[in-house]
């Protein structure tokens, strides 16, 4: 059985990892933002209707 090799990427250079693994490093602290932006905007909106909730409550157990 013979394998073909000639789909070998070639070896990456030193300055080249140190460019990739710098986008690597840029690219996942954008998506850690990103990723905390989304929380904070999903607690900030659960406690909105958990507030509207509780009022509605509020108001229907008055009446």
């Amino acid at each position: 059985m013979t394998e073909d090799l000639s789909f070998r990427r070639k070896p990456l250079t030193p300055e080249q990892r140190q460019a990739r693994d710098a986008a690597r490093r840029v690219e996942a602290e954008k998506a850690m933002r990103d990723h905390e932006e989304a929380q904070k905007a999903f607690y900030a909106n659960r406690e909105r209707l958990k507030a509207e909730r509780l009022a509605r409550e509020a108001a229907a157990a008055k009446d």
